[in-house]
């Protein structure tokens, strides 16, 4: 997965905020944008994206309201809230509904935001690696207890 380009998802709904993110980081990372939280569905519905970063402050849902939204569907992705606002009871929606992994403000640092995306690309492979091997644990168990209830029926 090393050589593999991280799929980024960022939102914002301000374009030119879009735009900068865009240009910055797409030499590095695949990256995806949209101005709403329902243009970020569609591309999350289609597209296998690693990391979500969304802004909290846009006009039809907020980051978190977004966030909340899509974990059922969309659980792997590891998701960063971007404000520029210091606001607390966002922050801590955003840990406790929106299952957030970073916190960040804006404008955003360029090298603070590389480095918390590698980090949040660290843990999202962590977790599909435990995944892989809770799935094959599973297989395992399972093939177990088939062959203890074969053992018994002879």
């Amino acid at each position: 997965m090393t050589n593999k380009k991280i799929n980024i998802l960022y939102v914002d709904d301000e374009a030119n905020n879009l735009m900068s993110f865009k240009a910055t980081f797409r030499i590095k990372y695949n990256v995806f944008t949209a101005i709403s939280g329902e243009e970020a569905k569609k591309i999350l519905d289609n597209n296998d994206i690693h990391i979500i970063i969304t802004d909290q402050r846009m006009p039809e849902m907020t980051g978190v309201e977004f966030l909340e939204s899509i974990l059922d569907k969309h659980p792997d992705p590891i998701r960063l809230l971007l404000t520029g606002y210091a606001d607390m009871n966002a922050v801590v929606d955003a840990i406790n509904k929106g299952k957030i992994f970073h916190y960040l403000t804006k404008p955003w640092n360029e090298e603070e935001l590389e480095m918390t995306i590698q980090r949040a690309y660290d843990v999202y492979n962590q977790r599909q690696e435990e995944k892989v091997m809770n799935e094959k644990l599973t297989v395992s168990n399972e093939q177990l207890e088939f062959l203890i209830r074969q053992k018994l029926l002879f």
